[in-house]
């Protein structure tokens, strides 16, 4: 969804709006865990999507694997993933501000006060909720593996 649309999408919600975000390169059982948790908080889920161009920002030259489209492609066809919207920043602030949600949801690997937005969202009388990490599970981990593998 692109911004303008995801707002007016926002407006038409019955029930609390839950938000997540990140790069979703590789899919694992660990994003499973906290986008299940996160559709359990509230009426519908939105998930913040990190562009090519802000992960490789963060993440280096190397990454994302998968472009932005596939990536997208992706979390949108889950059960517990209602919209999926593009951010263009390094962080989901702005994105954040924009479609206030009632709840936020990140992974174990964040505390509330390392999470992005969550000052605004219980400013505004939200919640922000930190899953637990699924032991042995992680982007950089499968990628790492994926190249001691070696091409097939």
């Amino acid at each position: 969804m692109s911004w303008p649309a995801a707002a007016r999408w926002r407006e038409a919600l019955v029930g609390p709006l839950v938000f997540t975000n990140g790069v979703f390169d590789l899919l694992h059982p660990g994003h499973l865990d906290v986008l299940s948790a996160a559709r359990r908080e509230g009426g519908a889920l939105v998930v913040g999507l990190n562009s090519d161009d802000s992960v490789r920002r963060l993440k280096g030259p190397e990454r994302p694997v998968q472009g932005e489209g596939d990536r997208a492609f992706v979390l949108a066809g889950l059960e517990a993933v209602d919209a999926v919207v593009v951010f263009e920043q390094d962080t989901p602030l702005e994105l954040i501000r924009h479609l206030r949600p009632a709840v936020v949801v990140k992974g174990g690997d964040y505390r509330q006060e390392t999470i992005v937005g969550a000052e605004d969202v219980t400013g505004w009388g939200g919640r922000v909720i930190v899953v637990p990490l699924r032991e042995g599970h992680s982007t950089t981990g499968a990628i790492a593996a994926l190249r001691r593998a070696g091409p097939d």
